[in-house]
């Protein structure tokens, strides 16, 4: 036959529960000295308990929604203003005059790069079809001498 052990399991969960709440309180009363406000994930974090249990705790649970209400509502930031016509008019024209400057400098690049092209064609072209000069020098001094 086995031992009750009813007694002793409901005493330890008991006292379990007991120091959960006593972290809770500590977490609670430090979380408000900060001026932080208080959210079931952020107090269960501070409190090192689960959020589930949180939610069997209608006191503490209770005092979290209430801590919202008494919370001074914080401003919540300006919606920002629309940029006037005239802002939008120089942004368009500096987009114009970027564009313009782009345009002429890849036109440039694009003349550099046709030339240079064009530069080593002829090199590849040019020695095929023509005999190297240097070589008849050459070969005339030799005969000369």
């Amino acid at each position: 036959m086995r031992a009750d052990n009813t007694a002793h399991l409901r005493s330890a969960a008991h006292r379990r529960s007991a120091l959960a709440h006593d972290r809770a309180e500590a977490a609670f009363t430090d979380l408000q000295a900060r001026n932080q406000p208080i959210t079931v994930a952020g107090f269960a974090r501070a409190a090192g308990v689960a959020r589930s249990w949180i939610y069997t705790q209608p006191d503490l649970l209770e005092r979290i929604h209430r801590s919202h209400e008494l919370a001074p509502k914080r401003p919540r930031p300006s919606i920002p203003t629309a940029a006037s016509d005239a802002s939008w008019q120089r942004r368009l024209e500096l987009a114009h005059t970027r564009i313009a400057e782009l345009t002429a400098e890849n036109k440039q690049l694009r003349h550099q790069l046709a030339l240079t092209h064009g530069h080593l064609r002829s090199e590849r072209v040019s020695p095929s079809k023509t005999p190297p000069t240097t070589q008849n020098h050459s070969s005339e001094a030799t005969q000369t001498d």
